[in-house]
């Protein structure tokens, strides 16, 4: 393994390499590295500082790193309520619990906050999603919005040149007012940026409270008639022709890698095996014909006891056999 201050120059870094493997982004592959969580060919590494080839043996809290597959992915209509993180501290359910069981493991491009519904890219290689993110992209991110409030065209052209807020520069918006529905109004919002909370803060400025926000499209992406929780992929071909050469060559994407197939294999139920009922020898359960007709009255029988029956009046004693004078 080369020394850390002395780095290899052939290879890839080493959080390049883990972020393509789906394991994380290279920004949180290498947190895991200072953590002491990343070891190679057995030793564990404490600075990103190192280039791995195909030869390196490298582990993530001692599990090896999976078999690297081929770019990969996936367009997602991300419902309210969900969270786009792996693991919530507060507890709140995330979109990866609501994915399907039989896909990669995913990482989002970008997120959206919890009260934000629509489109969301998910890919297997963590350096395609950070080319994605970049602002230099400036892949145009389009959302359907409700606002409740009142705004006009004139007040929404002025957002073209940008704003400032509390420090913060928020670059050009595209908006356009669709309708006024009640005490709402719908616009159509496009931004190249998508910092945190960016349209509804932009929105508010303007006196709207923003009460609902869907993304419909990102760059070449749109949601179309994607259900809602439904998960789509792209194919290989058109991913490829939808990013650009220029964009697959800075993500390093690889279209020419094996497609693993991740379905959950759920072990078939064995049948139930009883065991076989033992009865006694001299246990006979088939009814003779005798035995059936002992259970059975006769009709003379029946209408014996019935004439002999004692008659009761209504107080509940013995009835007497002539009405009372």
């Amino acid at each position: 393994m080369p020394e850390k201050n002395t780095p290899d120059k052939s290879g890839e870094r080493i959080a390049k390499v883990m972020a393509r493997a789906g394991l994380a982004s290279r920004r949180e592959a290498e947190a895991w590295i200072a953590a002491g969580r990343v070891s190679v060919n057995g030793q564990v590494i404490a600075s990103p500082a190192l280039n791995v080839t195909p030869a390196d043996r490298i582990a993530v809290d001692g599990t090896p790193l999976p078999v690297a597959e081929r770019t990969r992915l996936f367009l997602y209509n991300k419902p309210r309520g969900l969270v786009t993180t792996h693991a919530d501290p507060q507890g709140r359910p995330t979109i990866f619990r609501a994915l399907p069981k039989n896909l990669p493991r995913l990482i989002s491009v970008g997120r959206l906050d919890i009260n934000t519904e629509g489109l969301l890219l998910l890919t297997n290689d963590g350096g395609l999603a950070r080319v994605l993110e970049l602002p230099a992209t400036a892949w145009l991110r389009r959302y359907r919005v409700r606002a409740n409030g009142r705004v006009t065209q004139p007040q929404l052209d002025g957002l073209r040149a940008g704003i400032t807020l509390e420090g913060v520069r928020y670059g050009p918006v595209e908006a356009t007012l669709d309708r006024t529905q009640g005490a709402n109004v719908w616009l159509t919002f496009a931004i190249r940026e998508g910092k945190n909370r960016e349209v509804r803060k932009v929105l508010e400025t303007l006196g709207l409270r923003v009460n609902r926000l869907i993304r419909v499209s990102y760059g070449p992406f749109a949601l179309g008639e994607l259900a809602d929780g439904a998960v789509k992929e792209v194919e290989t071909a058109a991913l490829r022709s939808e990013l650009g050469e220029k964009t697959v060559a800075e993500a390093g994407c690889d279209f020419e890698a094996p497609l693993i197939d991740h379905e959950v294999k759920v072990p078939r139920r064995q049948p139930e095996v009883r065991a076989p009922i033992v009865r006694e020898p001299h246990e006979d359960r088939t009814p003779t014909k005798r035995g059936r007709d002992d259970k059975k009255e006769s009709s003379s029988t029946r209408n014996f006891k019935k004439r002999n029956q004692k008659r009761r009046d209504r107080s509940g004693g013995p009835r007497p056999s002539r009405p009372r004078a």
